[in-house]
């Protein structure tokens, strides 16, 4: 994925950071247990960053685009104050790469460009200062930034720019990693450390190495926070990939020295709602540095709303400091725990697959002591609840439930937590019925009363019940178990089509409760008999760490038609799949079908580069996989059994060392049926 022209790319995305990694459902998971909680550097006794910086930076909605400039920074801090956010914790508004000049002045100096700042750097400190705020600058620990035009870095230079920075009132430096020249980093990230000292002023650290010299290991006595990985894109796979290269590392995090997996990209476009969300709450639960990276000028409701949760914020300013862990990892289904400073635990539920799926912790098992009941409180909802000691959901696809559970005395005060879930029945050809079941569970430890559940589908949609639907009580571990046979209109189009379980119940003490469920219901088509081309069939989902997935193209990593001829070990392809690890290509098969087969490799495009593994899942279960291919292979022929399956995914992982570059070829991919 590196690219010279465009410095969001170019960085190189480090892969597997820690020995022992599992296996989630086709992509690489961190293993469960971390060395020890005891970081290998102090951090600084300077008091800063005693909670993960919160703020804002422009890179990854403007890009070194006319857009950044003097304007812009001031409606950011006009929009700080305006929407809450300044109270919600945001206090740093930082500017990226571009903003000075290409050459320094006769002095050495370094000069804000004046088109985009014609009252100078000082006097925007100024400004945001005014607000209540703080500013933020970037430059490079190598000769030139990361930029194309390649604006001046500070190799050389530390102590002049650092003292113009401190001159300026700037509160917080973004340190790169582009042009050193091979310097040892942790000579050329000490010695900025020194200059800021050296001027006297309180500035926030950022070193951004991305990872490559695990800084975590000797910068926690240089900076406050320290990049973990490569750059972040606005995917899924890519905010997925990030996840689990950072949550080995949560040994390393505290107070004043925090593992940074990059800035937020919550409202930038590329993911869904839901996605956003659950970048937003493993932000969180990673005791994450929060810096908004979309144009809050531009920004929606949704987008504030997720950003302003000051349920999730508290979480990720915890003053205990501890970075969460993984309690579990199978199945694409993730139990994540932090510890709170007031003994609660904040708990991530958190589903990476492409369908909803239950996922179930305890209370001991995220480490709370023993007791009667828990207090359950969903920051999402903004809802507690009481729980005899399960902690469960069905969580939607690429969702996360957060929840804090405490050993509360209090518990008896809140209604009984349910689970509501389903089973079966969310793939339907038009015009034919289809069954699932659902069912409410009654997690608490007092009884839920007078339970009643519903179904509901699209204008036209038929959702019958086929057994009751109502329940008077449920006691503790107790469910109400309802058979439903749902039916989308024949001539329905094919495509994602919402439903809503709803259940309603009472508490002991007369509470009426209710909850939903949003599901999702694809109507597909049977797939065709005899041998097809996979990229001439309609996919169920499909996501690629960098770009689209391409019909008949390699994976050009930005917009779609961007790719070439698919080619691998010098052979040209007309038909196939072109993806960028971390990817997942989901078909419909019905039960109907027998044999996957496929040329698959490391596409041309990308030189000597690329390192990636393919794996074929039928409903589940791994059906055929390649091992690690790199770009001197050629293409290998695989061979899946699928008899039976209702739905086949192709995975491609990074080979456990990062995207880099991890352009994969599903050639002439075809299905049999």
């Amino acid at each position: 994925m590196r690219h010279p022209h465009t410095r969001t790319t170019r960085r190189r995305v480090v892969g597997a950071l820690t020995a022992g990694l599992l296996c989630a459902a086709g992509l690489a998971a961190p293993a469960v247990a971390a060395p020890d909680r005891t970081p290998s550097a102090p951090a600084p006794a300077d008091g800063l960053a005693p909670t993960p910086p919160m703020g804002f930076n422009n890179w990854n909605s403007t890009h070194c685009r006319a857009d950044f400039d003097e304007a812009m920074v001031k409606g950011i801090a006009d929009l700080f104050v305006e929407k809450g956010l300044r109270d919600a914790g945001y206090r740093y508004v930082n500017l990226d790469d571009c903003w000075a000049l290409p050459r320094r002045d006769a002095q050495g100096e370094l000069v804000p460009d004046p088109a985009r700042f014609p009252h100078g750097i000082g006097a925007v400190a100024d400004y945001v200062h005014a607000k209540g705020l703080k500013l933020g600058i970037y430059t490079s620990a190598g000769t030139r930034t990361c930029d194309s035009v390649g604006f001046p870095g500070a190799l050389g230079h530390e102590f002049s720019d650092a003292r113009q920075f401190a001159d300026w009132g700037v509160d917080y430096l973004k340190y790169d990693n582009c042009n050193n020249q091979g310097v040892d980093a942790g000579q050329r990230y000490r010695t900025m450390r020194d200059a800021l000292r050296a001027t006297g002023r309180p500035i926030v650290y950022s070193i951004c190495e991305w990872g490559e010299n695990k800084p975590w290991e000797w910068a926690g006595d240089v900076g406050q926070l320290w990049r973990t990985t490569g750059d972040i894109s606005d995917s899924w796979s890519s905010m997925l990939s990030i996840v689990k290269q950072n949550l080995p590392l949560a040994p390393y995090a505290g107070p004043g020295h925090w593992n940074d997996p990059d800035m937020l990209e919550v409202g930038n476009g590329g993911m869904t709602d839901t996605e956003y969300r659950s970048h937003f709450s493993l932000w969180s639960v990673m005791a994450a540095p929060l810096l908004i990276g979309t144009d809050l000028r531009k920004a929606s409701e949704a987008t504030f709303d997720i950003l302003d949760n000051k349920e999730v914020i508290a979480v990720d300013q915890d003053p205990l400091g501890r970075q969460g862990t993984v309690v579990t990892s199978t199945g694409g289904r993730w139990v994540i725990a932090r510890e709170m400073a007031d003994g609660s635990r904040a708990v991530a539920l958190f589903n990476e697959s492409a369908s909803a799926q239950r996922i179930a912790t305890t209370a001991s098992a995220v480490g709370l002591p023993d007791a009667d009941a828990y207090t359950l409180r969903d920051l999402w909802q903004h809802r507690a609840y009481n729980t005899a000691g399960t902690i469960a959901a069905t969580v939607p696809a690429h969702g996360t439930v957060l929840l804090r559970v405490s050993a509360d005395p209090h518990w008896a005060d809140h209604p009984p937590a349910t689970e509501l879930g389903v089973d079966g029945g969310t793939l339907l050809e038009a015009g034919t019925p289809a069954t699932l079941t659902s069912t409410v569970a009654d997690l608490g430890r007092t009884p839920a009363r007078r339970v009643s559940v519903s179904l509901t589908g699209p204008d036209g949609w038929s959702a019958r019940a086929t057994s009751a639907t109502t329940a008077a009580a449920l006691a503790t571990g107790r469910s109400l178990r309802t058979g439903w046979r749902v039916t989308a209109p024949a001539g329905t189009p094919t495509g994602a089509y919402d439903l809503t379980l709803r259940t309603s119940y009472r508490s002991p003490a007369g509470q009426r409760v209710t909850a939903t469920l949003p599901l999702t219901a694809s109507v597909v088509l049977p797939p065709p008999s005899g041998t097809s081309y996979l990229s001439d069939l309609p996919w169920l989902s499909a996501s690629s760490g960098w770009g689209p997935v391409e019909r008949d193209t390699s994976n050009g990593e930005s917009a779609a038609g961007d790719g070439h001829p698919i080619t691998v070990g010098g052979t040209a392809y007309a038909k196939g799949l072109g993806v960028h690890a971390l990817s997942d290509v989901s078909f419909y098969t019905g039960k109907a079908c027998e044999k996957v087969t496929a040329d698959v490799g490391v596409d041309d495009e990308k030189g000597t580069a690329g390192t990636v593994a393919f794996e074929i899942w039928a409903d589940g279960k791994k059906a055929a996989s390649t091992g690690v291919l790199t770009n001197a292979l050629p293409a290998r022929p695989v061979t899946a059994d699928v008899t039976g399956a209702e739905v086949v995914r192709l995975v491609v992982t990074d080979g456990a060392d990062g995207v880099d570059s991890d352009h994969a070829d599903w050639a002439d991919a075809r299905l049999s049926c």
